[in-house]
């Protein structure tokens, strides 16, 4: 079972299939480097080395009860990019893996990256605090929730229904749907 050790003593897990332009995989909570399989198959297949991890506390990696921050998971993933001597990589995180690949970045550079994907990723602190001076001040949070919340009150009156529990009790609203009432249900705790 192929794994580094990263300068806290913790073994990270990783997958690393083929040759060619890598392509590194960062998963979400609380998956692991196996919900990247038909990815890393489809791009294996079309010539690429595919590589994919363990966050730290996930799948096979040390499970530990501390280091789980944007920090350590960036330096995790520095430390299996340098263990691999990768170069021209394309990053792809999704969810919490976006939020990795995003601080990888601002740690430790851009030098060996060719591209990123985002998908999905943890959104950002919006809301302006001393150690994040350029977020949004309280007054403005409003504007960021206000649309959402229009939108989906608006869907909910065109169905009829008074409320979310009615919503829930009533219908399975489609997945788009879902993820705009969870969406609003969480904007106060990303602000």
């Amino acid at each position: 079972m192929p794994t580094i050790k990263t300068k806290d003593g913790v073994e990270i897990f990783y997958k690393d299939w083929g040759s060619g332009q890598p392509i590194v995989f960062s998963h979400g909570w609380p998956l692991s480097a196996d919900d990247w399989d038909n990815q890393m198959l489809f791009f294996l297949n079309h010539g690429y080395r595919v590589i994919a991890h363990d966050r730290r506390g996930h799948g096979r990696s040390t499970q530990i009860s501390d280091g789980h921050d944007m920090d350590h998971y960036a330096d995790d993933l520095a430390a299996v990019t340098t263990h691999l001597n990768l170069k021209d990589v394309i990053h792809v995180g999704h969810s919490t893996g976006g939020g990795e690949v995003t601080r990888y970045l601002a740690r430790h550079g851009d030098s060996g990256v060719s591209k990123a994907a985002i998908i999905s990723a943890v959104p950002p602190l919006m809301l302006k605090t001393a150690a994040n001076p350029l977020g949004v001040k309280g007054s403005g949070q409003a504007g960021c929730i206000a649309a959402p919340q229009t939108i989906i009150c608006a869907i909910l009156d065109a169905l009829s229904c008074v409320t979310l529990g009615v919503l829930l009790a009533a219908v399975t609203p489609p997945g788009w749907l879902k993820a705009g009432i969870v969406a609003m249900a969480c904007a106060d705790v990303w602000l």
